[in-house]
């Protein structure tokens, strides 16, 4: 692995949980292309490309800013995950999976903020 971010756990979750999301919307309705499915899509991803910003050798004033932006990009699928239950769009299961996945990655991101604070 060439790039140090590679070995950084919580960019390999959120690459997984992207992943999970990309795979967990082919079953949405098409009529959502456009609308949920687009919006879970981006903002899973940019999660993922916020953390992946963040080890590029930012200040910590902004290393702080994009871990705020990757938290609340995952946030954004949470509420995504609400609406795609609500429409019967996954399961109960599927929604506890990746409520869980997020949960542990928000924490996760919230130590290194609190890291960067000190």
């Amino acid at each position: 692995m060439p790039f140090k971010l590679e070995k950084f756990v919580i960019w390999q979750l959120e690459i997984e949980l992207a992943n999970n999301i990309h795979l967990m919307t082919r079953s949405f309705l098409k009529a959502e292309m456009f609308l949920l499915t687009s919006q879970i899509k981006c903002a899973a991803d940019a999660a993922a490309l916020n953390i992946a910003e963040w080890f590029s050798g930012q200040s910590n004033p902004e290393q702080r800013k994009l871990l705020g932006y990757a938290q609340r990009s995952s946030i954004e699928v949470v509420t995504a995950l609400y609406l795609s239950i609500k429409s019967e769009y996954i399961t109960k299961e599927i929604f506890n999976i990746r409520y869980n996945e997020l949960d542990n990655l928000v924490k996760k991101m919230q130590v290194f903020k609190n890291a960067l604070n000190k």
